[in-house]
């Protein structure tokens, strides 16, 4: 079962995140700027990964261009740092933004921003798309970038 959900994350992340932006104007109107744009980094990311994931292109591009041909990521490395490692991360900083302090949503917009970058190095230096490109900088930039911005406006970062 496990490996099932390894293999096809991705596509209940898509829906997830697509239902999460909908129902964001009934949950989300009473809350402060900072903490709406610390959670849209969550539904944003999980955009992102279907451009990136679907039909396991990430990890067969991966795995052709930096490892050669030969399996450095597994589908199972991908669900554990996309699910755990991005989602987990994301909903962490959100919790502390908003029981402790909402500079914590700087770790969801720097890591929004910190991918985008990686895939604009990368199109660069392969002198091409990468899987997640697009979404990376339509996103993870003005998202990023807002999120960091609110948050300084707000004092806490």
């Amino acid at each position: 079962m496990l490996n099932r959900l390894a293999a096809n994350w991705v596509y209940g992340g898509f829906l997830a995140g697509v239902l999460l932006l909908l129902m964001t104007p009934i949950f989300a109107r009473n809350w402060p700027q900072v903490l709406l744009a610390t959670f849209l980094c969550l539904p944003a990311y999980m955009l992102h990964q279907y451009e990136e994931h679907d039909n396991d292109r990430f990890r067969r591009f991966f795995n052709e261009h930096f490892g050669k041909g030969r399996e450095i990521l597994s589908p199972m490395a991908i669900f554990l740092i996309n699910v755990p490692g991005v989602w987990g991360v994301i909903a962490v900083s959100f919790w502390l933004a908003a029981a402790l302090n909402p500079g914590f949503g700087l770790i969801a917009a720097y890591l929004l921003l910190l991918n985008a970058v990686i895939h604009m190095v990368t199109a660069a230096a392969l002198r091409g798309y990468n899987p997640g490109l697009a979404t990376g900088v339509l996103f993870f930039v003005p998202l990023g970038g807002y999120c960091i911005a609110t948050i300084q406006e707000s004092g806490s970062g």
